[in-house]
């Protein structure tokens, strides 16, 4: 072991798992103050409607109609706006953005509008008309029990049109080898919670399926260029065409580019300055009709140095994959492949396994694409709103794709938000709703956003071929590296960590204040990823804090910068 540049590696290697371990108990003590402080504030309210008159206080004898496009636009601008939410005055709500996020908003809130609360909205999406783009998206457990919750028959029209693989083996494989290294069980944290399994839809499918309740309330070729804050006392939005809308509030669901964000927080929605960070991988994405594959086999990982490949079936004779590669930002154009991409990857990825080289030789080259991977930091010292404005998904916390949350947490966004909005009695608590919506969902999406990068940096930056010794016709030793000796003793944590991981996933679904099956599984469980991480360090004779020790200034002043920012924070 070249015990200089292992060392400095081992450390930043330790830095991510300590680091992740303090996060994950950290964002349950968090969750647990934030909760708290929600519980009291929604108590208080309940409190203050129980005061309304007894009209409002019975159930009404027939649902109100689900909002269209013009009613959500408040049109008498004679004076301020009523304080009092009812019938005569429902609350109007402006959504930025038609994707997964901004669309189950506007389902949450017509679920709502259809059992007689007072709220209408009007969904503004950029592009011109709905097109059938986009590749599958998964829907892990925590998303359809949200769809389920929102309205049962919408439920059962998702789950019609797509392919379960939660219910099936799910893991990684040693990319040469072709061995499994380890597998994780969806199966069973969804079983126990009596939950939906894992799934993925097509995009369009899904998108078609949230279109069709509130299709009339959407509209076209709407971009949000700019908002201010009334006179009045809403929310005037300001569209590219010069068109102006007001409403009582305004929901930023308008992407990882996000407008609504830009202007929030005074910074371009694109380049420096706005938050946006390129994660340092670029990732070659291919979808096919293909039956190579081991049918009992519903989402796999190959690792291997410096690079790993995902194959996954999304239903109907289909599969696709993913090639995630370690490069610069814009490698598509300055990297070139004059022989097209599936014999560019086929030769990076010579020597691993034969199912990532079938299914490469069996995608045509107008099936592959290519797309660098951006993120966000944790949104936990920057606003999610500002007044009567809050954000929503990729917008506030996008996340790497890794655990396939992105989308899911789009979802438990817009479900938390409309439960905030539709208790209101009242326009002048709007702002407090917002809060509490940012309070009830900051810890949790950060600690989702967090596991999806270090998933990323891990599985390329630390992990190699698993070290393997065997005596069959003599002695022989494989990979028997640095890398490759920690890859293979970690292989036994790993099961734990992803039974932490899923865990907590799935049971925080409802985002609860003071639910306490999320902060169990943390505090319990979490004490096994550390437990693991210094028995990997004795076993290599503490190399491991040795390195960490050892990082170079710049680097631990990022982790010193880290550790105050978390307990600030606290």
């Amino acid at each position: 072991i070249e015990s200089g540049r292992s060392a400095a590696h081992s450390g930043i290697l330790a830095m991510r798992v300590s680091l992740l371990s303090f996060l994950l108990l950290g964002q349950a003590a968090s969750a647990a103050i934030v909760r708290q402080t929600a519980t009291r504030a929604v108590l208080a309210g309940r409190a203050g409607r129980s005061a309304k008159s007894s009209v409002n206080a019975q159930p009404r004898a027939h649902p109100v109609a689900v909002a269209t496009a013009q009613d959500a636009v408040i049109v008498d601008e004679s004076g301020p706006l009523a304080d009092a939410i009812d019938e005569t005055n429902p609350l109007h709500v402006i959504i930025s953005g038609a994707g997964v996020g901004g669309l189950a908003l506007a389902n949450c809130l017509a679920a709502q509008a259809e059992k007689g609360t007072p709220v209408h909205f009007t969904v503004l999406e950029r592009t011109s008309e709905f097109k059938r783009f986009g590749g599958p998206i998964q829907l892990a457990s925590n998303a359809m029990r949200s769809f389920r919750e929102i309205d049962p028959g919408m439920y059962h029209t998702i789950e019609s049109l797509a392919t379960w693989t939660g219910n099936r083996t799910n893991g990684i494989k040693d990319g040469i080898r072709d061995e499994w290294y380890a597998k994780f069980d969806l199966k069973t944290p969804a079983e126990a919670r009596q939950m939906p399994f894992t799934c993925v839809i097509d995009r369009p499918d899904l998108q078609n399926v949230l279109l069709e309740r509130v299709q009339t309330s959407v509209r076209n070729s709407a971009a949000v260029a700019s908002y201010s804050h009334d006179e009045r006392g809403g929310v005037s939005v300001v569209l590219e065409d010069g068109e102006t809308l007001r409403g009582d509030v305004l929901i930023g669901a308008d992407g990882i580019w996000s407008s609504v964000r830009a202007n929030m927080r005074n910074q371009p929605a694109k380049g420096e300055g706005s938050g946006v960070t390129y994660s340092g991988y670029t990732v070659f994405a291919g979808e096919l009709e293909y039956s190579g594959m081991d049918p009992t086999s519903g989402y796999t990982v190959y690792i291997g140095p410096q690079q790993y490949f995902v194959i996954t079936d999304i239903g109907k004779g289909r599969y696709q994959w993913y090639a995630f590669l370690a490069r610069p930002a814009n490698s598509e154009a300055s990297e070139p492949k004059p022989e097209g991409a599936s014999p560019y990857l086929q030769k990076l990825f010579t020597g691993w396994s034969e199912d990532i080289h079938s299914i490469l030789r069996a995608t045509k080259e107008h099936e592959i694409e290519q797309r660098d991977l951006y993120d966000r930091p944790p949104s936990v010292f920057q606003t999610w709103g500002d007044g009567r404005a809050t954000l929503l998904g990729d917008a506030v916390h996008a996340m790497m794709p890794n655990l396939g949350q992105g989308g899911c947490q789009a979802i438990e966004d817009a479900c938390v938000l409309s439960e905030e909005l539709t208790r209101l009695d009242s326009r002048s608590k709007i702002g407090e709703a917002l809060k509490r919506y940012r309070a009830r969902r900051l810890a949790r999406s950060a600690a989702v956003q967090g596991l999806s990068r270090l998933a990323s940096d891990i599985i390329i930056q630390g992990f190699d071929t698993p070290a393997k010794i065997t005596f069959k016709d003599g002695f022989k030793a494989e990979n028997l590296n640095y890398n490759g000796i920690v890859t293979r003793l970690l292989q036994p944590i790993l099961p734990i960590f992803f039974s932490i991981q899923f865990n907590f996933l799935y049971s925080g679904w409802r985002n609860e204040p003071l639910a306490l099956e999320p902060i169990r599984d943390f505090f319990i469980l979490s004490p096994v990823i550390l437990s693991g991480g210094l028995l990997v360090d004795a076993v290599l004779g503490g190399e491991l804090l040795e390195g960490f020790i050892g990082l170079a200034n710049p680097q631990m002043e990022i982790f010193r910068d880290l550790f105050d920012a978390v307990v600030a924070f606290f």
